[in-house]
């Protein structure tokens, strides 16, 4: 008998603005290449997940917080929006199996958590779900960041959570490796702002592909001695869901590509108002 297990990768992604995938018009085509790629997400996996497992920028709790409803409400946490979008829906069911046994790995590790039955999913996972999963026939559940932002304990949760990878279940970090929306919205995408992006990028490229698994974990726990760190990132909240994909990756793929060459091909940069990695699609872990 064969007991193999199939390993799901697990994914950082950018979420992009508010509520996109549940527009038309310009605001939604800001987003193109984003959702071309997050169109073609499911054709990167091996398998169907049985479930999603999100880790949301958009969640913060004093510990490790696990959604159990078995029907998730929205959570409608952006503003200045028709108000008709929110009234949207993501009807995915949520699994309070699957939030007992994350709960049981978070507290196997040392880290503080609870369950919470009563939180919706936030845009950090139905703008991406909505157009990797329209079906929203898989179910799905959330596991907030923590308010001390404590990188650590981020990459600790992501080992936590790593055996759930060998159990049918898809992990996804929801972010942004470039989240100064201030700087942006001031000045717009200059050049100042592009070399800053740049620079982080590079040294995020340094850190998660070109870097053992010891220097790699050194590089996220200390990640504000990059270049222009606080500048790319002056909250780290959309850049932590990262250190919980990261924790246990491999760096070849089963078709021979290294992760770099994946990297360039499933992250295509968006043309919009000058190249900043606001856009950048995914940092994917095999």
């Amino acid at each position: 008998m064969n007991t193999m297990r199939t390993r799901l990768p697990t994914f950082y992604l950018t979420h992009g603005g508010g509520p996109w995938p549940y527009m038309t018009g310009p605001f939604r085509g800001n987003f193109a290449v984003l959702e071309a790629s997050l169109k073609d997400l499911p054709q990167k996996l091996p398998v169907k997940p049985k479930a999603i497992l999100v880790v949301s920028g958009h969640w913060e709790e004093n510990d490790f917080a696990v959604m159990a409803s078995p029907t998730p409400p929205m959570v409608y946490d952006f503003g200045g929006f028709p108000k008709e979008l929110y009234q949207i829906r993501y009807s995915a069911p949520g699994s309070p199996e699957l939030a007992r046994q994350a709960h049981s790995l978070i507290q196997g590790a040392g880290l503080l958590t609870h369950l919470d039955p009563k939180r919706g999913f936030d845009h950090g996972t139905y703008s991406l779900l909505a157009v990797t999963h329209p079906e929203a026939d898989v179910p799905v559940i959330q596991v907030s960041i923590r308010s001390d932002y404590d990188p650590e304990a981020h990459l600790r949760l992501g080992r936590a959570l790593a055996p759930l990878r060998d159990e049918g279940i898809l992990i996804i970090g929801s972010g942004s490796s470039y989240h100064n929306l201030g700087a942006m919205m001031s000045s717009g995408v200059n050049g100042d702002i592009k070399q800053e992006s740049a620079q982080f990028d590079l040294w995020l490229k340094e850190t998660l592909v070109d870097s053992g698994p010891k220097q790699r974990s050194e590089r996220l726990v200390e990640w504000e001695r990059a270049p222009f760190a606080r500048a790319v990132q002056p909250q780290e909240d959309h850049f932590l869901p990262l250190q919980t994909t990261r924790a246990n990756p491999t760096y070849l793929f089963p078709n021979g590509q290294s992760c770099l060459e994946l990297f360039s091909l499933f992250c295509p940069r968006q043309k919009r108002s000058g190249s900043v990695a606001i856009d950048r699609v995914a940092f994917v872990s095999y």
